[in-house]
């Protein structure tokens, strides 16, 4: 679809040191780093860089910047560089200092605080280069602007000596190198793979901008770069390369003015899934906001007006946002001078008016694209028909079994053995493989705060059910009646009663394949519970190693199994290899697998959102082709396997 363009963004001109502006000190940033960065392990660890790459990008929004590159050195430290304006360096007037200098020294101090620096921003309320230099052992910048190259070494936050001119250059733009410190993080070790889902997400964001991250901590360095002159439209096709697809590309929705800019592109696939990523100013909304609503909205009086206006519908017919969305991938950023969001982790927006300029801009665009394709558009109407008369039949069934369990001794499934307490704080449920390891998990539980729930073999793949054979799963029935929580927009997390649900399968092929399964559904059905930090995978031992009745240790992996026995000297022991739950009495699995003072349980988080998205398509959805190649590439990392 062609784009309408109103005025163009327009440049920043005027950017030097009279446009940073000091806020407050960078002091307390070292004695509390979790108010700044959210914590201290791997999440506050790659929350340095995204700092830095943002600031990065935010020069690429005003025009200036179209390369960033992202380097993981050998002796744990990260370079980023770009080729914007860098960096101001000329002496700050109220600072007495370089420019340089107040920004990598005061907290909030930048181009983004009522300068002429930045008409868009990302990292509005973010911490900035001051926060990443308060939490390095060291940190090295280096700006290439006005024919000269300017460098400053910090160490823990301390300038070594004043900003030095080492030379002429006739590039421009600014590196910085910094090494986390021990003292501050519980982990150093970077991410390669997370880093690269998040700046292939970023180039997506940005068309025509290249970012690249490369390892040179190995061997062998790798690297990986990404640029995508279609954007977002690109990032859709991305999402649905696993799927079936309507329409023959994604609608495109883009409009632009002075103070804001519209993107949106979606395509609808033949699955059930709704797939929805908005964005503001490249930030991640992951609890939506106003963009999103004007989106929703738009979308479902547009689908009924064109199905009323054409018949398609009945008068007294209205399809819901959940009709219309069903198998919908949709993509919407937003970049806007004045974000307002809430809260400092940046997860909703709240500009009121980004409601009606959405909205206002799918009426445009996507009301001309309907009337333009009537075939495509009476498919999707007829589409969301079909998804509406499944959503009744399935909320009939839930009605039904609602009904049917006022009139029952208990509304439980009856292979639930529930725990004694009803405190949900406390209690804890079990989803076991088969009768004969749920006999035994009931045997070896603990009553009073432990619930098991056996499954009869494997789940329902529910990446490729409709919802109304999805609801006549008896054991995704038995699920969604033990936790109590609901599904999908009933979904209530002070109805859970059970603070963990933790799957515990055997170690083997079926063991694997029921944990995608179960994981598939709670991500597509109860993403909350694992957004809360609700889901859980226990960890079986896999050898049991014995040297007289009173000494027997326990090896949860190979590479344990390997070290315990090299600890040992070898003495005489015997060995045994469980190759699955039954094989163990209700004492071992209690002492191995549930006791919570001596267990390893794996906490299943939503840290790579996108990543998920992709797995679970590859893996559960219709195309074998694709699962194939994903199980040749990762054949020989199955052991360590973590979702």
């Amino acid at each position: 679809m062609s784009e309408m363009r109103e005025i163009d963004l327009t440049k920043s001109v005027k950017y030097d040191e009279a446009d940073i502006q000091v806020l407050e000190g960078l002091e307390p940033v070292r004695k509390r780093p979790g108010m700044y960065i959210g914590s201290t392990d791997k999440r506050g660890l790659h929350h340095l860089i995204t700092e830095i790459v943002d600031n990065s990008i935010d020069e690429a929004l005003a025009g200036y910047c179209t390369q960033v590159d992202v380097v993981l050195n050998k002796d744990g430290s990260c370079s980023v560089s770009d080729n914007g304006r860098g960096i101001p360096c000329g002496m700050h007037k109220t600072e007495h200092k370089s420019a340089v200098e107040v920004v990598l020294t005061k907290l909030h101090a930048g181009g983004k605080f009522g300068g002429e620096g930045y008409k868009i921003s990302g990292g509005l309320h973010g911490v900035g280069l001051s926060c990443v230099n308060a939490l390095s052992e060291w940190l090295d910048v280096t700006v290439y602007q006005n024919g000269k190259v300017h460098n400053q070494l910090y160490k823990r936050g301390i300038p070594q000596f004043p900003l030095r001119t080492l030379g002429d250059t006739t590039q421009t733009g600014t590196t910085v190198t910094f090494k986390p410190d021990a003292e501050i993080f519980e982990t150093l070790e970077f991410d390669f793979s997370e880093l690269k889902s998040r700046f292939r997400e970023i180039a997506f964001l940005n068309k025509g901008l290249t970012i690249s991250v490369e390892d040179r901590r190995g061997e062998e360095p790798v690297k990986e770069s990404y640029k995508f002159e279609g954007g977002i439209v690109e990032f859709v096709d991305y999402l649905n390369k696993t799927k079936e697809t309507i329409f023959p590309s994604p609608v495109y929705v883009n409009v632009i003015n002075k103070t804001n800019e519209v993107e949106v592109a979606f395509q609808y696939n033949n699955g059930y899934n709704e797939i929805i990523n908005s964005y503001a100013n490249n930030i991640n909304t992951e609890e939506g906001g106003t963009h999103l609503e004007g989106f929703k909205n738009s979308l479902t009086k547009i689908i009924n007006d064109y199905g009323k206006n054409n018949k398609i519908l009945k008068d007294s017919e209205k399809l819901s946002g959940d009709d219309v969305r069903e198998g919908l991938t949709a993509i919407i950023s937003v970049k806007l001078t004045d974000p307002q969001f809430e809260g400092q982790t940046k997860t909703k927006l709240g500009n009121s008016e980004m409601r009606k300029i959405v909205a206002d801009a799918m009426q445009e665009k996507f009301g001309t694209y309907l009337e333009e394709n009537p075939t495509i558009a009476r498919e999707l109407v007829l589409k969301s028909i079909t998804a509406k008369r499944a959503r009744d039949a399935a909320r009939n069934a839930r009605e039904l079994t609602r009904r049917k369990s006022i009139l029952e001794s208990t509304a439980l499934p009856g292979k639930l053995a529930d725990c004694t307490s009803r405190n949900p704080e406390e209690c804890e449920i079990y989803i076991v493989e088969g009768d004969s390891a749920g006999g035994t998990a009931k045997q070896g539980r603990d009553r009073v705060f432990q619930a098991i729930l056996p499954l009869r073999g494997k789940i329902l793949n529910v990446e490729k059910a409709s919802l109304n054979r999805i609801m006549s799963s008896e054991e995704i029935k038995n699920m969604i009646t033990s936790f109590g929580c609901g599904i999908l927009s009933e979904f209530n997390e002070e109805k859970l009663k059970y603070n963990k649900i933790i799957i515990m399968t055997d170690d083997d092929v079926d063991g694997s394949h029921i944990r995608i399964l179960l994981l598939t559904f709670f991500f597509r059905f109860m993403q909350p519970l694992i957004e809360k930090g609700h889901v859980y995978i226990a960890q079986p031992p896999l050898f049991k190693i014995s040297i007289s009745k009173d000494k027997e240790f326990y090896a949860y992996s190979e590479q344990e199994y390997t070290k315990k026995l090299e600890e040992m000297g070898n003495p005489r022991f015997t060995i045994q290899r469980y190759k699955g739950l039954g094989e163990m009495d209700a004492d071992q699995l209690w002492e191995t697998t549930m006791n919570p003072e001596t267990r390893v349980i794996l906490k299943v988080t939503m840290e790579d959102a996108l990543e998920a998205e992709e797995t679970f398509n590859t893996l559960m959805g219709e195309d074998p082709e694709l699962r194939r190649k994903f199980i040749e590439n990762n054949a020989t990392l199955v052991k360590d396997l973590d979702i």
